[in-house]
């Protein structure tokens, strides 16, 4: 009875356990369009939205923000000082840029973000390509350890993903142990990239009675169960774009009658996003993007982002692309416009 009394009055007082669980997990406000919600680790969140609608661009500033400490040499830069593990599915992701992005906010935490403004951002929205040095110093240290901090992998189908996903505990391990630090981040760029290869293959025989045949639907549910193990043994949040296929010959007949039926012949292209997207049905969705069911339910935030089709001007920066982005679950009432400046920056409107 005495150890069970004992057991029952435990060793910290619940304000002490507040304490030490927001000081060791804080609730962290990314930029938009993560800023109206703050996210946890075990949280699993999907950024769903067409291509061109800057999903992996999002991600690169959420890992920038990540990798960034809160403070270096008395400098505030607001970052968590943490790691991240970037799985690359999709195969286009461009090393430069994060670099180029990376310094530009070294910089503009250093006050001099202006200066080098206009000669960092004169070629468009997306030029991400080295420029002329510039004259204003930034510390290379700290850019060099932020690039240490990102961990990248590149997978080119579903074996060399579950091979990652299988071998990831390892790595998470020793990265901590050789970096002191532990991953918060757990990107997947293109969580359905291999959908539709996967569903036109056979599923390949088994051999022996002990081992599943490799088909479609145990590939999805092995990736959500090493996903799920993961985040027993390496709390982090997830993060998974998804890429919605307009105009696909080989997409399901019940969203090709949805189109026609709410369609008109004059209706464009950003017309058939908006009405993909405001299908409450995630079902619909899924079978548009090619991303598994089971992946869909393991999900707890989901955010559609779309080009609005609308163009703005600021500054130097002309004709920037409009999006919007929207909550989806949970289900929020308002919806947040928003642009990309040829600097990267992520700015509301």
């Amino acid at each position: 009875m005495a150890l069970e009394k004992g057991w029952i009055e435990g060793d910290e007082s619940g304000k002490e356990m507040l304490l030490r669980v927001l000081s060791e997990w804080p609730p962290f406000l990314l930029l938009p369009p993560f800023h109206r919600l703050p996210l946890r680790v075990g949280n699993v969140v999907e950024l769903v939205g067409p291509s061109l609608s800057a999903k992996t661009h999002i991600l690169i500033q959420v890992a920038i923000s990540c990798i960034l400490p809160k403070e270096w040499n008395g400098v505030h830069y607001g970052g968590l000082g943490r790691l991240v593990m970037f799985l690359d599915l999709d195969c286009r992701f461009d090393v430069s840029c994060l670099a180029q992005l990376l310094k530009h906010r070294i910089i503009q935490a250093n006050g001099s973000s202006s200066k080098v403004h206009s000669e960092q951002n004169d070629g468009g929205l997306w030029t991400c390509h080295a420029k002329k040095k510039s004259s204003i110093a930034y510390d290379e240290e700290l850019f060099a350890l932020c690039l240490r901090r990102f961990l990248y992998v590149r997978c080119y189908d579903s074996f060399e993903f579950l091979a990652t996903l299988k071998t990831l505990h390892f790595r998470l391990q020793k990265e901590r142990e050789a970096c002191g630090i532990s991953v918060h981040f757990l990107m997947i760029d293109s969580i359905g990239a291999f959908h539709w290869v996967d569903r036109a293959c056979r599923p390949l025989p088994h051999e022996g009675n002990n081992r599943k045949s490799l088909s479609l639907q145990s590939v999805s549910e092995t990736v959500v169960q090493e996903i799920r193990k993961l985040l027993l043994v390496h709390p982090m949040v997830v993060i998974a774009t998804k890429a919605i296929i307009i105009g696909d010959k080989n997409s399901a007949k019940e969203v090709k009658w949805k189109l026609r039926k709410l369609s008109t012949p004059d209706i464009t292209y950003v017309d058939n996003i908006k009405v993909i997207l405001s299908m409450s049905h995630i079902t619909s969705i899924c079978l548009l993007s090619g991303s598994p069911r089971r992946f869909q339910s393991f999900v707890t935030h989901r955010i559609a982002i779309r080009p609005t089709g609308e163009h703005c001007a600021m500054g130097e920066n002309k004709e920037l692309s409009v999006y919007l982005s929207e909550w989806l679950l949970p289900p929020l009432k308002f919806s947040d416009k928003f642009a990309v400046l040829g600097d990267g920056t992520v700015i509301l409107l």
